[in-house]
Order: structure tokens, then sequence, then C-alpha cells
């Protein structure tokens, strides 16, 4: 009793301590907090140093205050309840740890469910190639699963959808499973093949509403997909991705609602496959603000009850960012896409192999992406807090931003006529792939960065075999395309190309480093230039400085060098860039790293290669090439 008596006493007077330390201090005010940036910036510009000006259209400001949160008009909305901006449960923050499997041999495929669900996976993700579908294979594949203890899932050509269903509502009948306990969904997504293969498949349509019917005594089961992953994956912003998932979603519950599907069923058997970007904050904000806007639209159909208003979200991290070339960094990209997903509230989540762009997954690929997850439950506890980023200025902020962008976006589909009249048009692959043009030249401006491709590429590197992968799906078309397809190359899939050419050349170019002069600019500029040449696979020899351009230029071509780059001040470029081209005397090209004010005298003497942070890398590099017979 004593114990508790003591800690009463200290408690109480640690409270009126803090609230008198607290009192002695004035909360300084949004401008003194803007004065104070102001001085630590030296003079320079606030708006370009400090103010993010997002992709998506909008400026985020760097610190944010109290007030600017409390004016927002969901700041104080409750997890699991309406407009669910917190997310979908009040207890926990629990997730489904998803593997998808491609079943062409369904022994095989069972056989490796069966162990990694003894591995920490709950979810189960079956690709069953459309010809393959019968009564028999799901027996073979399904063999020694209980389905009511785990999350499956099916995915099969879009003409095999009905039939599949079919034959997995008679085996759940003769298994005699509960029709509540099984959790999972049948695929049935026409659009996406439209976006993916460029082939009308609105002849199906008719098939969702006879799907819902099917299912409809199955409330843990979802038949209905939008997978807007396939627009994260072919390189949409994240309000592109939201306002276009947004207008996707509800394209199918229009068309099962005037099918006359009970509004509230049609919601309930709809589930999102969204992409996870590798914008940590801002794919944070776009989970949150997705099931804001969603629950605005389904509540417009005037359901019975508001869980209807709920978005199920299967969330993938992406490919678009995933690179050959040093690929284990793909596991610190799709770690941080994980965390941003599991903080923002999913329903389940698959984490893709960092192997998956040159090669069939490995057993230890899978493991690694598998554990990643297990990672932030079992060590993170991320399963644990609903809604951790709740209450953060900046992500309230950056939430609301991210809806009003992806609401505009969806209003503007919807004034062409609906999200499928705006596929059948084409206008939004040719958003998207424009969105997808520009990433690939701001990759190759450097403007976006890829650490390992077109930033601190590994120098040593080789590819060893590695070859990217093409598509790989159970779908085969043949014939012309009907509607405009999306394009999905990786980010750095430019960077990938012109490293694989230079590694199969009869000689990979050496880039010898001439530095010489002040000490730090040349480090420096021998660092920036064997990082940029580097990138194209290039064999760079970096030096510690030279008294004499001729001294640097005989070491170069005793090295081989096929490209000697100067490497000094601009002040000092005058001085040695004019005497040791024509020292060196065309014996190899010749770089000047930097952008002096000298440029034209050297211009004017023959120096025309040039490299600094504004030039283009990836045209740059490909000019290199071509220059060097490569």
């Amino acid at each position: 009793m004593r114990y508790f008596i003591y800690l009463y006493f200290i408690d109480r007077d640690m409270v009126k301590h803090t609230e008198k330390l607290f009192s002695d201090f004035t909360a300084p005010s949004r401008q003194e907090w803007r004065d104070k940036i102001e001085v630590d910036l030296k003079g320079a510009d606030y708006q370009k140093k400090m103010v993010w000006r997002t992709n998506e259209g909008f400026s985020m400001e760097p610190f944010y205050r109290k007030e600017d949160v409390d004016k927002l008009p969901l700041v104080n909305a409750l997890p699991g309840e309406f407009p669910f901006v917190r997310g979908n449960k009040k207890a926990d923050n629990q997730w489904y740890v998803r593997q998808n499997i491609v079943a062409d041999d369904p022994k095989e495929a069972n056989q490796k469910a069966l162990d990694i669900l003894n591995r920490g996976v709950n979810s189960l993700g079956f690709r069953i190639p459309g010809e393959k579908v019968s009564k028999e294979f799901i027996e073979t594949l399904l063999d020694g699963i209980l389905l009511d203890c785990v999350e499956v899932s099916y995915r099969t050509c879009q003409r095999h959808v009905v039939e599949l269903t079919d034959i997995l509502l008679d085996y759940f009948q003769e298994k005699g499973y509960k029709k509540a306990a099984l959790v999972g969904g049948i695929g049935f997504d026409p659009i996406e093949r439209m976006l993916m293969k460029g082939k009308d498949t609105t002849m199906l349509l008719p098939q969702m509403p006879v799907l819902v019917e099917k299912l409809k005594d199955y409330p843990g089961l979802r038949c209905v997909m939008v997978h807007s992953d396939l627009l994260c994956n072919s390189g949409a912003y994240v309000y592109q991705e939201l306002g276009y998932a947004l207008a996707w979603g509800k394209e199918y519950l229009d068309e099962m609602v005037e099918a006359g599907v009970p509004v509230d069923l049609a919601a309930k058997k709809i589930k999102f496959y969204m992409g996870i970007g590798g914008n940590y904050f801002m794919e944070i904000a776009k989970f949150r603000a997705a099931r804001m806007l969603w629950a605005q639209i389904v509540k417009q159909y005037e359901p019975k009850c508001d869980c209807a208003c709920q978005m199920v979200v299967n969330a993938s991290t992406t490919t678009y960012n995933q690179t050959v070339f040093d690929s284990y960094v793909n596991m610190l990209r799709s770690q941080t896409e994980a965390m941003s997903a599991a903080l923002a509230g999913i329903h389940s989540m698959v984490v893709t192999p960092f192997d998956a762009p040159y090669e069939v997954p490995t057993d230890f690929a899978e493991r690694i992406a598998r554990n990643q997850q297990l990672l932030l439950k079992e060590e993170c506890h991320f399963d644990k807090i609903v809604d951790v980023s709740g209450g953060s200025y900046f992500v309230e902020e950056l939430t609301t931003a991210i809806a009003k962008e992806g609401w505009k976006l969806f209003l503007a589909v919807e004034e062409e006529g609906g999200f499928l009249a705006a596929v059948k048009a084409g206008t939004i692959q040719q958003a998207l792939n424009d969105t997808d043009k520009a990433r690939h030249a701001n990759a190759g401006k450097r403007k976006e960065f890829l650490l390992g491709t077109n930033q601190f590429p590994n120098f040593t590197e080789k590819s060893e075999g590695k070859e990217p992968l093409s598509c790989n799906c159970t779908c085969k078309h043949s014939g012309d395309a009907d509607v405009p397809a999306l394009h999905t190359s990786r980010l750095a899939s430019d960077f990938e190309t012109l490293r694989l050419t230079t590694e199969k050349a009869k000689k990979v170019p050496v880039a010898f480093m001439l530095t010489i002069g002040n000490l730090a600019m040349r480090q420096a500029r021998a660092q920036f230039s064997c990082n940029f040449l580097a990138a194209a696979g290039y064999k760079v020899i970096d030096n510690l400085g030279f008294k004499t351009v001729e001294e640097g230029v005989d070491k170069a071509v005793e090295a081989g060098a096929d490209i000697v780059v100067l490497c000094s001040s601009d002040d000092e470029y005058a001085e040695y860039a004019i005497p040791a081209f024509k020292y060196l005397d065309g014996r190899a090209m010749f770089v000047v790293a930097g952008a002096p004010a000298c440029s034209e005298d050297l211009k004017a003497a023959g120096i025309e290669n040039f490299i600094h942070v504004r030039v283009d890398q990836l045209k740059t590099l490909q000019e290199y090439n071509a220059k060097l017979g490569i």
C-alpha cells in the first residue's frame, strides 16, 4: 500500500511540475518559426528550399501547427467509424500476410501453399490458368488447406471466372465449410484486361451480377476487383491511382446496382488491389484518403449499413521502382513501402520479392518477402495500434491534400461518362502513359533518383546472366488491340538496357579521373563523375590527384582509358582544360566535369563533352556509347 501511495504522490508532483514548466514558456507563433527558418536559410529562397511541390499538383509547407489541423473536417473521426479515414478496425491493426502462387501444376502449388502456411503466411493468392480450371484441379490444389483458417483468393482468365466459382462453391459444400467462415475472393475485373492488353472485354460485364448472386451468402468472399496496382506499376502518381481507383470502383458499383443488386451487397463484394509506391508519407495518406472518399461515394447510394461503405484493400509493393542491377536495394524499397501500407491500415498485403524483375522468385527471395511483413508485426508491433499516423499535423494535411486532388480527377472521369467510357476513349491510358514518359525522362535527368541505378551504382557489379523479364500472365491474346494499352516498363529499364549493352560490348570502356588543382573540388567532381559514368557500366578509375595535366594524361593512357574526365574547380578549368585536351590529342574522349564560366572558350577550342547536374544523364551516356562504337 505504501508503494502505491508513494507512486501517487510522485505522479501528482510530476504533473504539477510539468504544468509549471509549460507555463514558464510561451509557444512560438507561426511567424516566429518562419523567422527562425529564414535566419537559418542565410538568404536562400524559402519557397524554393523549404516548400515541397509535389507531382500531385499541390505544395506542402515544411511545418504545420495544431491550428492547421483543427480546421480539417475529419480530424475528429474515430477508427472503425464512417468515413473510415482512420481505418476499418477499432481494436487493432491486424492484416493478412499474403503470398501469391502461380498454380500451373496443382500438386506443386498445393505443396508450396502448405509449406508457406507454416512460415507465417495466412493469406494465399492462387493464379490458375483458364484452360486448367476443373473440379479435379481444384481438389488437388486445395488438398489439406483449411479454408476456414486462412484467407484464400483465386484468379483465372476472366472468361472462366463463373466456371471456377461454381466449382469452388461445390467444393466448399462438399467439405462442409460454414459460409460465414470463408474469407478471400474470386477475381473478376474485365477492365484490367482492357488496360493491360488493349482487348475490349465489356461483353463479360453482365457476368458480374451473376457472380454476386452466387456468392451473396458468403459475406467474407468478394468477387469484384479493382486492380489499381496496375496503374501504380505503370508509373501513376499517387493522386492518379487514387482518383482512377475510385472511378473504377464506382463503375462496377453502378453496373451492379443497375442490374438490380442491392447496394449493400454490391459494395460488400468489391475489393481494391492497390499498389504501394516509394513515397513513404504520401502512400500513408493515399490509403487514408482512399477509405474516406470511397465511403463518401458509397454513402450516396444510401446503403442500409455504414459497414457497406468500408473499403477493403489488398496492397502490393510496386514493381515500378524495382531494379535488376543492385537488386538487394529492392528489399529496402519494399520495406519502406510495406511500412507505409501497414501504418495506413490495410486488409492484406503482398511484398514483391526483390528478384522479381529478372527471374521467377527464388525460395530465398520469397522467404525474405514474407519476413519483411512478419518483422513489422512481431518486432515493430505495427499490428497493435490503429492509425498510428493519426494526429500527425503533416499526415493529416497530406491526407486532405491528396484527397482533394484525387477527388478532382474522379470528377473529371465522371464528366467523361465514367471509367469504362474513359478507358474506351483511351484518355486514361494516355494520361498514365504521359506520366510514365515524364517519370522516365526525370530519371534520365536524375530528377527522380533510383539508388543503385542513376545514383550511386555498384561500380563493379555485372549482370551475370540476369535479364529483365517480360510480362507473364495466364491470359493470351492475339490480333490488334481494341483500345490503347498501358505501358508497364520499370523506371530503371532504360538505364538497365544501356548498362547491359555496355557489358556485352567487346571492350568495356574505361573512364579515368584526371584530378588536379583544388582538393575539395576535384574530389567532389571525381565522385560525381564516377557515379555518373558507372551508371552506364563503365569501369571508373579515381585518383588522388596529379601535379600536372601531362602526368595525368600519361597515366590515363597507360591505364587504357577510353574516357578522360578532367576534375578540378571552375576557376582552374581555364588553366588546365585546353592544355590537357591538346596533350591527350584524341587518344581518348575528353570530358570536363562541370559547367564553368569559361565553357564557351573551351568549346571553341574543340572540347565538346561536359557532365554536370543539369545534363540529361541517360542521353549523355547513350551518346558516349555511340561515340565509342557500342
